[in-house]
């Protein structure tokens, strides 16, 4: 009859060579101080722990006790010791100990300047963005900040209906979204009617007057629900007779007649449309508004890239509020 095995006993033996394997590694790595490796970088490079503790501003007991340290963590010496003024050398333990070293420095010299670049606000900040906000505020906000922090890196991306703040440091946004955010404010963004000139009299036009008029509307999953929603609680039905989600193909079609349009006051700015003789601009009565808000992540750290972002988009936001 064959012994019965204990499959406990089995694993337990298979798996101690690598256990300990593992709690040599994590001994060595959370006993060896950076402090040393520089040290001991120091000495090889200047020959003697004497000059290595004048560069470094030790004293030359000092540098001994930081190397006796090291080579207490990895077990062994790290250099031959000829004593006197004649330089030290380095063992084949040391050589393996310094080149490893050499990596942890330099990491750990990259990360105290990505620290120090974070605090002074450089760094990578991940905007989400809409049609009209990236025509006339996004760039004033990217331009002041490049001017401000050449080194930072500012990644834009065009948001879906219905956003979320996800990975965004932060979110443009014509409401409040969803989700565990703060928020602020920036403008009120009133509705306008385009039109071509004679279309309509002078002065604010009714809501009602577009009553059976042919419009040329954005894409559902833009604006245009909403909007449809108060032109009908106005009494007005007007006929859509084309749709498109870009601003500028919209006035196009006004430009060539095919129908009026109801645009956002921020996406009229900078278009040229207040200077183009072919179209006229009318305020509506009563005037639908939209909020212009700026989004981030709740309860999180903010880099001061993305405080002075929020900074700088306020600013401009009181700079260009609608009269």
């Amino acid at each position: 009859m064959l012994p019965t095995l204990d499959p406990r006993a089995h694993q337990v033996k298979r798996l101690s060579p690598i256990k300990s394997i593992g709690l040599s590694y994590i001994r060595i790595v959370a006993d060896v101080e950076l402090r040393h490796l520089a040290t001991m970088a120091a000495i090889v490079e200047e020959g003697t722990f004497g000059r290595a503790g004048t560069r470094l501003g030790y004293t030359q007991s000092t540098v001994s006790q930081q190397i006796a340290a090291l080579e207490k963590s990895v077990g062994g010496p790290v250099f031959e010791r000829p004593g006197g003024p004649k330089p030290v050398r380095i063992t084949p333990l040391g050589a393996v100990v310094l080149e490893q070293g050499r990596g942890l420095l330099a990491k750990a010299e990259a990360l105290a300047d990505a620290v120090e670049r974070f605090k002074a606000g450089d760094g990578r900040i991940d905007i989400g963005t809409f049609q009209s906000v990236s025509n006339v505020i996004l760039p004033s906000v990217v331009r002041r900040l490049r001017d401000e922090r050449p080194g930072c890196d500012i990644r834009l991306s065009e948001v879906p209906d219905g956003p979320r703040i996800g990975d965004l440091d932060l979110l443009f946004h014509d409401r409040p979204v969803e989700g565990d955010v703060e928020y602020v404010k920036l403008i009120d963004d009133p509705y306008l009617l385009v039109a071509r000139p004679g279309d309509f009299p002078d002065g604010p036009v009714a809501l009602k007057q577009l009553d059976g008029r042919p419009m040329v509307g954005c894409h559902p999953t833009c604006d245009q629900l909403w909007m449809d929603r108060a032109l009908a609680d106005a009494g007005a039905r007007p006929r859509i007779v084309f749709r498109s989600p870009g601003n500028e193909t919209i006035l196009s079609m006004v430009r060539a007649g095919l129908g009026w349009a109801v645009l956002p006051w921020l996406a009229l700015q900078g278009s040229g449309t207040r200077s183009d003789d072919r179209l006229r601009i009318h305020e509506l009565r009563p005037a639908p508004t939209r909020g212009i808000y700026l989004h981030w992540p709740a309860r999180s750290s903010r880099s001061p890239l993305a405080v002075r972002a929020i900074e700088i988009a306020i600013e401009i936001a009181t700079e260009i509020q609608p009269t």
